[in-house]
């Protein structure tokens, strides 16, 4: 199957360890980049850790969660090669694989059930990247980096 990276924030904590036990019962490895508890801690290490390991090819994906979620996609997204995508719904999820060649998403766990995340982390590793005209839009992102 596929090696997932997977880190969080203390606000995505809970979420992390349910994601962990999902994406293993469906015979994924995953990778986890932390935290460990719900003590507060700075999101951008964990999170830089997991982004540098799919960057590197030594996770083909990623999934990172705080409360929100947008400041974890932001620190993916720092990294040369990676295309974090912030998911709100099972669409959003479907759509940045099919159109945008997500190579992680991101989640917030104050904001969304966790049958919804789950359900979109589905979605996303079942979708393929369509190809086509999106690639041109892909390569004008490399350029930009």
């Amino acid at each position: 199957m596929t090696r997932i990276a997977l880190a969080s924030d203390h606000a995505g904590f809970a979420y992390k360890q349910e994601i962990a036990r999902h994406l293993r019962g469906a015979g994924h490895d995953v990778v986890d980049f932390g935290t460990d508890s719900e003590e507060s801690v700075d999101y951008p290490l964990f999170i830089g850790r997991a982004a540098a390991a799919v960057a590197a090819g030594e996770c083909e994906r990623g999934i990172v969660l705080g409360g929100s979620g947008n400041g974890e996609a932001m620190a993916a997204n720092r990294r040369r090669g990676i295309r974090c995508a912030l998911c709100w719904s099972v669409e959003s999820a479907r759509l940045a694989r099919q159109h945008n060649d997500a190579n992680m998403i991101s989640f917030g766990q104050r904001l969304l059930s966790l049958e919804l995340v789950l359900e979109m982390v589905d979605a996303w590793l079942a979708t393929p990247f369509e190809g086509g005209r999106h690639i041109a839009r892909l390569e004008q992102l490399d350029r930009v980096e």
